[in-house]
């Protein structure tokens, strides 16, 4: 069987299974809550650009400013323990402020909306029609601050914070109800920006400028980190002077320049420049399908496939999944610790000198990269397990999700006719196998080629995560082309010709 007809196999058997279930219909239980959840009024008129600058720089701002604030009752506890410490990064969360959780509840639940819908087992909803949209939106509001206030509670009774006894019911109350209101706000944010008053999406944005923040701040601080070797500065740039300058030893300096493990070096920062140029040089590639209008007599043009056709999706939805899965198995842990079945989800470890806990056993330390040359070489089981599973996974998303999304072949050729295009040379009823051939492994091969860069990243101590950088170059290219795509906005930035080209 070949591969378009194992697909159009697996689709009857999916459309017959959703046909025999019955569908949840979550919108009549939607309606009555509508007056009840606040909502961003869609713009009458078309927002200037210096007016969406002004909103994507507001929002940010109060982001980044809730990054700051710490949350009020922790005590000073709080410090260790931390299930999310790699993947703070990417989830555009700070421990122990009013952005503990980021976007992480907000990014967990619209996969599972999708997964709902895209599975057959939640009823859809017309993005044609008004009142869909505003249910779709309200949907995702709730879930969202559901979920927030889930995991915060969550976060609270596990012991993160410390003992629940000894921070007290007020102290518990407030924390669960500022992790709430913060897990609102970057609801409220990202609505924002997706009704046309900013640029791009608040989650991109969110997670793309603290992906950068990390990074200039692994580069150039001058805070000093305690090592086994004495206080050092964190920033790379900062250690590679003092280093070089006050070291007695300045062999031993020169190594400690380009090797240290305790922080950014330079061997770090050398391997995140190659990783931002490989993958801005990976993200030019596409095949672009001739199609032609059935209106208009002569012309044509080009329908991209990109090998980053799901761009950094699959990414996010594998950290969303692995930080859910740090955070339970890390809760287990604390409480049965003593029980083996507890053990085989994950074991973990405070480190001494950072006081963060990192898994030491069980799934949880082979879903975790290893942090060095040393822990590849000296455990190459953990690290054949750990990219298998990586590999396997995210191609696994980055396959369900053009489904799950809206991007199939079948969505793309539907799109097509209702536009009346069609694919040069060919019928509309052979333009699906078309669509089939290259979408499919566009999918499965760029999801192979952003799973082995992270994977080369993570390996080699990129700055910032292999993940992060790749998710920062992604989201602002995302968010560039949606720029040149509007007229104005290309105007603004690129002036006349720029924009012209882009649309053509």
């Amino acid at each position: 069987m070949s591969t378009n007809e194992y697909v159009q196999d697996a689709q009857q058997r999916v459309s017959a299974v959703g046909g025999k279930l019955k569908r949840f219909n979550i919108k009549k239980y939607l309606k009555p809550l509508l007056p009840f959840v606040p909502e961003v009024a869609t713009p009458e008129r078309r927002v200037p650009v210096n007016e969406r600058l002004m909103w994507t720089a507001l929002s940010l701002l109060i982001f980044l400013v809730c990054s700051q604030i710490p949350l009020y009752g922790l005590q000073g506890a709080g410090k260790g323990n931390d299930p999310l410490y790699w993947l703070r990064t990417v989830m555009a969360s700070n421990r122990g402020t009013l952005m503990e959780l980021g976007i992480a509840p907000l990014v967990t639940t619209s996969m599972i909306i999708q997964f709902l819908q895209g599975s057959g087992l939640m009823q859809n909803f017309d993005d044609s029609l008004k009142e869909d949209r505003i249910l779709n939106a309200a949907l995702q509001k709730l879930s969202g601050v559901v979920y927030t206030a889930i995991i915060a509670s969550s976060y609270v009774s596990s012991g993160m914070y410390g003992d629940v006894s000894a921070l007290g019911s007020s102290n518990v109350t407030l924390i669960v109800a500022q992790l709430t209101l913060a897990g609102f706000i970057v609801v409220m944010l990202d609505e924002v920006m997706q009704k046309g008053y900013g640029i791009g999406s608040g989650v991109s944005l969110f997670m793309t400028v603290n992906i950068c923040e990390t990074i200039a701040w692994k580069v150039i601080s001058f805070q000093t980190i305690q090592t086994p070797y004495g206080p050092q500065f964190e920033g790379a740039i900062p250690a590679f002077f003092h280093q070089l300058l006050f070291s007695s030893n300045k062999l031993l300096a020169f190594w400690e320049i380009f090797y240290r493990p305790y922080g950014a070096n330079g061997l770090t920062l050398l391997v995140t420049v190659i990783v931002f140029g490989v993958i801005v040089y990976f993200q030019s590639f596409r095949i672009d399908v001739p199609v032609k209008s059935l209106r208009v007599r002569g012309q044509t043009g080009n329908y991209p496939i990109k090998l980053f056709y799901t761009s950094s999706m699959p990414i996010i939805l594998h950290s969303a999944l692995v930080s859910n899965y740090y955070f339970f198995s890390q809760m287990m842990y604390r409480r049965f610790k003593g029980f083996m079945w507890v053990g085989l989800f994950g074991t973990w470890q405070e480190l001494d000198y950072t006081g963060e806990a990192i898994p030491v056993g069980g799934l949880a330390y082979y879903l975790s990269p290893p942090m060095s040359m040393w822990q590849m070489i000296s455990d190459p089981i953990r690290l054949v397990i750990y990219v298998g599973i990586y590999l396997t996974t995210v191609i696994f998303l980055s396959q369900k999700w053009i489904y799950f999304s809206g991007e199939s072949p079948r969505d793309v050729s539907n799109r097509l006719k209702q536009q009346q295009l069609t694919i040069v040379g060919y019928r509309d009823v052979d333009a699906l196998k078309v669509l089939q051939r290259n979408i499919l492994p566009a999918a499965g091969t760029g999801a192979l080629v952003i799973a082995s860069i992270t994977l080369a990243s993570d390996v080699l101590g990129c700055i910032g995560s292999g993940t992060g950088i790749l998710l920062a170059v992604t989201s602002t290219y995302s968010m560039y082309e949606q720029t040149m795509k509007d007229p104005e906005m290309a105007r603004a930035f690129s002036g006349m010709n720029m924009a012209q080209m882009m649309q053509q």
